[in-house]
């Protein structure tokens, strides 16, 4: 079902808060439905993902919301490998009913102002090559390509 193009009054509904535990169970249930977890490497959506975000020192996570409706959610939190100095916005998420309508642009806004203000030099994430949206919004937003990973995979049972 898509609800009709947003008037500027319902962009203004949807609302930014700071994410709970109470929203656990929507944000996974998001995540379960926008997140192809069979394609390699985003394979680890889970309740421990989320968790770990959430119950980080320095927790960056933000949902949207329409009324009590999860519109979207961002997860982000200080420390990236090995550099405790840097935040990372590792996962985001915006209902398709929602897409389009800036939301996913503010919530990379809150994450990043809240990592900023826990003392993050820089904020990083990554974008699976395909996905030209999140690489449209990251730059939208003051990300830059920076370093390029190619993931190699040998599934078992081939190769010699």
């Amino acid at each position: 079902m898509s609800l009709p193009a947003a008037s500027p009054e319902h962009r203004d509904a949807v609302g930014l808060a700071p994410m709970t535990a109470t929203h656990l169970a929507d944000v996974l249930a998001l995540g379960r439905r926008v997140y192809d977890t069979s394609v390699k490497p985003y394979t680890s959506w889970s309740l421990s993902a989320i968790a770990g975000h959430l119950d980080s020192e320095a927790s960056a996570c933000w949902v949207a919301l329409d009324g009590e409706r999860l519109a979207g959610f961002v997860l982000g939190s200080m420390g990236f490998d090995q550099r405790p100095e840097w935040g990372n916005l590792e996962w985001i998420a915006c209902a398709p009913e929602y897409q389009g309508r800036g939301i996913a642009s503010r919530l990379v806004k809150a994450c990043c102002a809240t990592l900023t203000e826990a003392g993050a030099d820089a904020v990083v994430t990554d974008v699976e090559s395909r996905n030209t949206a999140s690489a449209a919004l990251m730059r939208s937003n003051g990300f830059e390509a920076s370093v390029s990973v190619t993931l190699f995979v040998r599934e078992n049972g081939l190769g010699a």
